[in-house]
C-alpha cells in the first residue's frame, strides 16, 4: 500500500517575520501570536501544543496536551506524574514543546527544561476542573495496560458514588509541569519555501540573543 503525496504544496503568503516589527523578548511575541491565534477563530483549540519526550526506553515520543496557563517564567500543564510523559520528565527534563497554527502559517518551537509548579498551584487549577475531570485523573492509571475501556468505566461509576457528598481532592500523583525556555524558534511561512525563522537564545534570567534561520 503506497500513496504518493509529492503534489501536496501549499503557497504561505498570509504574513511576514521581520526583526524591526518584534519584540526582544519571546514570551512577549508568543503572546502577540497566541492572541491573534485566538481571535482567528480558525483553530477549535489554540493552546493544543505537542510535547516531546525523551522515553526511558531512549527514543523521542510526542503527544498533544493542552497549555493550562502561560507567564514570563514559561509554560504550563497538567498530567500524571506517573505516566510515560511524567517518567520521562523525571529520568530527562529536557523536553520540546511546539505549537502548530495552520490558518496563520505560523509554528512555534520551544525547547526548555520541565519542573514541577508548587503543588498549592495543583491544588487551586485542580479545584477548578469539572468533577467529570476530577474523577477522571484520578481512575485512570495514565500509560499502564487496563483490560477494557468497561474497566474504566466501572471504575468512575463506583468512584462517583463514593464521592457524591465528599469533596474531591488533587490525588498526588496528578499535578503541573511549567517548562521554561532556553530558547524559542517562530517559523512565518512564506512564498517559495522561503520561510521566516526566527530563534531567541536565553542569555541569562533576562536577556535573550535573536538571530535569523535559513528556512
Amino acid at each position: 500500500m503506497q500513496k504518493d503525496l509529492g503534489d501536496y504544496r501549499k503557497s504561505y503568503e498570509k504574513s511576514a517575520l521581520m526583526e524591526d516589527s518584534i519584540s526582544d523578548n519571546p514570551m512577549e511575541l508568543f503572546q502577540k501570536w497566541f492572541y491573534e491565534t485566538e481571535a482567528s477563530d480558525g483553530v477549535d483549540e489554540p493552546n493544543a501544543m505537542t510535547v516531546s519526550t525523551v522515553g526511558l526506553d531512549g527514543f523521542p515520543k510526542s503527544r498533544v496536551v493542552l497549555l493550562k496557563k502561560f507567564t514570563h517564567e514559561g509554560f504550563i500543564f497538567y498530567t500524571n506524574y506517573n505516566s510515560e510523559k511524567g517518567r520521562a520528565i523525571a529520568a530527562n527534563p529536557n523536553v520540546c514543546v511546539s505549537f502548530f497554527w495552520p490558518n496563520m502559517e505560523r509554528q512555534i518551537i520551544i525547547k526548555g527544561k520541565a519542573e514541577r509548579i508548587p503543588e498549592n498551584l495543583s491544588d487551586g487549577y485542580f479545584e477548578s476542573r469539572p468533577d467529570g475531570s476530577k474523577l477522571g485523573a484520578i481512575v485512570s492509571e495514565q500509560s499502564s495496560v487496563i483490560e477494557s475501556r468497561e474497566e474504566l468505566e466501572d471504575k468512575l461509576k463506583n468512584l462517583e458514588v463514593e464521592y457524591q457528598d465528599k469533596e474531591i481532592t488533587r490525588p498526588e500523583h496528578w499535578g503541573g509541569y511549567i517548562v521554561k525556555p532556553i530558547s524559542i524558534e517562530f517559523w512565518q511561512g512564506r512564498p517559495n519555501r522561503l520561510h521566516d525563522r526566527i530563534r531567541y537564545s536565553l542569555i541569562d534570567e533576562l536577556d535573550w540573543k535573536m538571530e535569523r534561520l535559513a528556512p
